[in-house]
């Protein structure tokens, strides 16, 4: 049984999805299926938390959307990320990158 994100601490989907999007556009249903394989099935991404996520990632101008056909061959929106996309990435990555080793420590009790 895997948590979805919003079990995690804020900003987590977001990270998920622009990560799940750093090897190339997808639309809602492969970002949740990556996610959920990337993690070992750990994450699950409920489609009542992607969609709404994803609306406020290009709100924000870290995705761009358009219209293609999918595997399944229907019509979805597929997601890719922008150039602040990626720059805001790197700096999420950088964030939880400190935040674990920072939880690292505590737990060590150093």
């Amino acid at each position: 049984m895997g948590k979805t994100p919003s079990d995690l601490l804020p900003g987590t989907l977001e990270l998920l999805i622009l990560r799940t999007l750093e090897s190339g556009e997808a639309h809602g249903y492969t970002i949740m299926e990556r996610v959920w394989n990337a993690s070992g099935e750990m994450f699950r991404v409920e489609e009542g938390a992607l969609y709404p996520a994803l609306h406020r990632l290009e709100l924000k101008g870290w995705l761009k959307a358009s219209w293609g056909t999918s595997e399944a061959n229907r019509r979805a929106k597929f997601y890719k990320l922008t150039a602040a996309g990626r720059k805001n990435l790197e700096k999420e990555k950088e964030r939880w990158r400190a935040l674990v080793a920072g939880m690292g420590r505590v737990l060590e009790g150093v």
